[in-house]
């Protein structure tokens, strides 16, 4: 025996109310946002996202350029981590020359436990003051990807709290329908007819 009727908010009969429509109808909007919306939206701003990183990683990339320099002090060491942690960098003191202009000092990041004399490529900006490196086509990614996901998981999740809010309103004037018909109804219930 057959317990559940599929459809029946759909189908006209004389126990479905109103408010079983408006369930019925946001039970495919629900279904039509969360299949179609929230990947499209996501995709979107995903989309929006990475080119607006892939301008910046360009702005600074052409903003900013490598030089080989020499440290001027030590870096701190790195703290004791476990293993596939990136290594810290430190601002500590660089020299390096620069083409017509002499032998420069300015402080840069550096990896953790660099030490006085050790060689390697550091950024600088126009005025050669020392600067973190643009970001890498690996983070550019990274962020539109990760901007994609949250917009479709915080739109999945407003379709949930809104299909919430209206099962909880649909549920208030279901009872309320129901509890006018029984107040025609009751009264004639418990009449003994002869």
């Amino acid at each position: 025996m057959r317990t559940r009727m599929r459809g029946w908010r759909w189908r006209r009969n004389p126990l479905r109310r109103r408010s079983d429509v408006v369930e019925a109808w946001t039970a495919l909007l629900v279904a039509l946002l969360l299949c179609v919306g929230a990947p499209l939206v996501g995709a979107a701003v995903g989309w929006w996202a990475y080119g607006d990183a892939r301008a910046t990683q360009s702005d600074q990339l052409a903003r900013r350029h490598q030089v080989p320099a020499v440290l001027v002090e030590d870096a701190p060491a790195a703290a004791p981590s476990s293993q596939g942690v990136k290594q810290p960098l430190y601002r500590v003191q660089v020299r390096w020359t620069e083409p017509g202009k002499g032998t420069r000092t300015t402080s840069a990041q550096v990896p953790a436990g660099s030490v006085h004399g050790d060689r390697l490529r550091v950024w600088l900006d126009a005025e050669g003051h020392g600067v973190a490196p643009p970001p890498s086509d690996a983070a550019v990614w990274q962020h539109g990807v990760t901007a994609g996901v949250w917009t479709a998981g915080g739109m999945a999740g407003a379709v949930f709290l809104g299909r919430a809010v209206v099962g909880r309103v649909a549920e208030r004037h279901r009872m309320a329908e129901w509890e006018a018909e029984w107040a025609r109804t009751g009264p004639d219930w418990g009449r003994r007819t002869a």
